[in-house]
């Protein structure tokens, strides 16, 4: 397959996940995949592998949260190969505090306020940046990560984190009205729990009936790969999805 032949794709967290996933989708099916994270060795490993098996990436250590290296990213991209046909923003979690479950009680303002940072300032500062590029091209696909916890689906994460990806929900639908005149289209999906590297220890600490519970659960009877959620979004970035926009797709085994 080549859906992405001819395509530059700027993906944040992409050093592994489901950043890391949707990088070696696109790449595999033709696109020029331009590959954001703050860990150069990941960064490393995830450029060897899409260009061992063939594929084109390019990878830039940066902070994602901070708007000036945002800025120069953009910059460099859209200089360095004249588009950014696709942007993904995979920068998200909520494990960036202590108590990822912590109820509303146990939570502090610092607690709080970094959630909120995490899930929603990189996804404004990239949109921010590179709107004005796919305005001048009249073309664009924007996906963004949210979350089931952003629809109040979630057992295992707090309010915090909720209310950062309910706003990626409420961000993604209001930047489909506003930039679809300009043939831009914007969606996300909502992932249910994934078993990504960054949450595999946190699920294989759980206790054995809690694992058992949260499978029972799930119509489809397992928990998410990165995989899972890759593929939709490399539907969402592809021609495939050129009449959706302002949609979240739940990604969650029927949960």
């Amino acid at each position: 397959m080549s859906r992405f032949a001819g395509r530059v794709a700027l993906i944040t967290a992409a050093a592994s996940g489901i950043g890391r996933a949707t990088a070696e989708i696109i790449a595999a099916e033709g696109g020029q995949v331009v590959a954001i994270d703050t860990n150069p060795d990941r960064l490393g490993d995830l450029l060897g592998a899409i260009e061992q098996g063939g594929g084109r990436a390019a990878g830039r250590v940066a902070d994602a949260l901070d708007p000036a290296q945002v800025a120069e990213t953009v910059a460099w991209t859209a200089a360095t190969f004249g588009t950014i046909d696709i942007l993904v923003n995979a920068v998200g979690g909520s494990t960036v505090i202590a108590r990822p479950a912590a109820t509303m009680e146990q939570l502090s303002l610092a607690d709080w306020q970094k959630l909120i940072a995490f899930n929603l300032d990189g996804t404004f500062l990239f949109c921010h940046e590179i709107i004005p590029v796919m305005k001048r091209q009249r073309h664009g696909k924007i996906v963004n990560l949210a979350s089931i916890a952003g629809r109040g689906l979630s057992v295992s994460s707090s309010a915090a984190y909720a209310a950062a990806k309910g706003g990626i929900i409420a961000l993604t639908k209001k930047l489909a009205g506003e930039l679809g005149p300009y043939g831009i289209n914007v969606n996300a999906i909502a992932p249910s729990l994934t078993l990504t590297e960054r949450i595999r220890p946190h699920w294989n600490q759980r206790a054995p009936e809690d694992r058992a519970a949260e499978i029972a659960r799930t119509p489809l009877r397992r928990v998410a790969e990165a995989a899972d959620q890759a593929r939709v979004i490399a539907f969402l970035a592809s021609a495939d999805a050129d009449f959706v926009t302002g949609v979240t797709i739940d990604v969650t085994g029927g949960v």
